[in-house]
C-alpha cells in the first residue's frame, strides 16, 4: 500500500495494491496491521455506500462531538472529485480544503480524521461511495457546512444536492467544536 500524507493533517491519501488476473482484480482496503503502523485508526464501527448520479454534490458533512468520528472513504464504481475542509480550531489548515480524485479505476482511499467536513461531487454517469466510520451514525449530532461556502471550485455551480444540504449553515456562520491536537 501506497501512502501519500497530504497538505491538511492527518488526511492520508491510500493507494493500495491491486492483484490483477485473468478474473479480475482483488483489492484489499484494510490491513490491520499496516493501518496500526502508520498509526491510523482500523476499528470501524459502521459502513455503508451511496449510489447517485451525474451531478449530484453530497455534502460537506460531519458528527459533532461526542459522536464525531474518522472516515475511511473510496469509489467503488465510476468517479467523484472528493472534498474534505478542515474544521479543526488551531490547525494549521483550518478553513482550507483538499480535493482528490476518488474512482473505481485509481482505487484510491482517503482516510479523513474528525473534525472535517467531507463531500463529493459525481463525474460519470454513477458513482458508488464506500464509507467506513468509527462511530456509528447518530442523527442528534449530524451536521454539515454549504458546499459552496468553502472555496471549493467544484465542476457545477448549480449541482444537484438535497434541500437538507441546501439549507446548511455557510462556514463563516459554523463555530466549530473540533480542536486539533497535532
Amino acid at each position: 500500500m501506497e501512502v501519500l500524507r497530504q497538505k491538511i493533517p492527518d488526511v492520508w491519501e491510500l493507494v493500495p495494491e491491486v492483484h490483477l488476473d485473468s478474473r479480475g482484480s482483488l483489492v484489499k482496503t484494510l490491513n490491520r496491521q499496516r493501518y496500526a503502523e502508520l498509526g491510523l485508526n482500523w476499528c470501524f464501527a459502521e459502513e455503508y455506500y451511496s449510489t447517485s448520479r451525474r451531478g449530484v454534490l453530497r455534502g460537506l458533512h460531519f458528527q459533532v462531538p461526542p459522536h464525531d468520528h474518522i472516515k475511511l472513504v473510496y469509489c467503488i464504481e465510476g468517479e467523484v472529485l472528493d472534498a474534505v475542509v478542515d474544521l479543526r480550531r488551531g490547525s494549521p489548515a483550518f478553513g482550507r480544503h483538499a480535493l482528490y480524485k476518488l474512482s473505481a479505476d485509481n482505487r484510491t482511499i482517503l482516510y479523513i480524521p474528525r473534525g472535517l467536513a467531507h463531500g463529493f461531487f459525481v463525474r460519470t454517469a454513477t458513482a458508488t461511495m464506500v464509507y467506513k466510520t468509527e462511530t456509528v451514525f447518530a442523527p442528534s449530532h449530524d451536521a454539515g457546512i454549504r458546499w459552496n461556502s468553502a472555496g471549493i471550485d467544484w465542476p457545477d455551480l448549480d449541482p444537484l444536492v438535497s434541500a437538507r444540504d441546501g439549507a446548511l449553515p455557510m462556514l463563516s456562520e459554523f463555530s466549530s467544536p473540533f480542536e486539533y491536537r497535532g
